[in-house]
């Protein structure tokens, strides 16, 4: 069974509140100059496509880390199999994983994504101006909301099915950015 015990505290639950904050502000603003200086509509449906596969990946991660199973690793990190240690430490701090991948990117990237779909129907107003504005906002407030939730609906359906799969994808991927940054994200339990 995966990790039952959570070790999230009052300080880090305020700690994600304001990193969340900063986050989402910071996003909101990048998002809204990218689409205002970029005035293009393919490149800005590209970042609003971009934000929602973020959202959808961070869902299925945070969804795969709470429901992997830690001893399904131990015997690949006993082997130095790379991503391995990485994955046990998904997996035991499974509720700040699934926090920060769920709530903190996850949530960011629905308000962002809705942000810029309100770019998006500013853009296409200016090109076509006698557009009924309602109408198209409303139709591209609907397909964000349909792909955002349908992603996250498969995500969530692959993670419970190849949760383990998935958190050693993620491990060996924290693992090459240790190697290439020589900084250790995961902490070694050796001292």
């Amino acid at each position: 069974m995966g990790n039952n015990k959570s070790s999230v505290s009052v300080t880090y639950i305020i700690g994600v509140g304001i990193v969340s904050f900063v986050l989402a502000a910071i996003f909101f603003i990048l998002s809204q100059l990218l689409a205002e200086k970029l005035n293009n509509l393919l490149i800005s449906t590209f970042f609003l496509i971009l934000i929602i596969l973020t959202g959808i990946i961070s869902d299925t991660v945070g969804t795969s880390a709470a429901a992997s199973t830690e001893a399904t690793f131990h015997s690949r990190a006993a082997k130095k199999v790379t991503g391995a240690r990485q994955s046990v430490f998904l997996v035991r701090n499974a509720d700040k994983v699934a926090n920060i991948a769920n709530d903190v990117v996850g949530d960011i990237a629905g308000t962002v994504s809705g942000a810029l779909g309100i770019a998006l129907v500013l853009q296409i107003v200016s090109y076509y101006p006698d557009i009924n504005k309602f109408v198209l906002t409303m139709i591209i407030t609907a397909v964000i909301a349909a792909i955002t939730v349908s992603g996250k609906a498969i995500g969530k359906k692959t993670a419970l099915s190849k949760g383990n799969d998935i958190i050693f994808i993620v491990g060996k991927i924290i693992a090459g950015i240790e190697k290439f940054t020589g900084y250790d994200f995961v902490p070694s339990r050796r001292k």
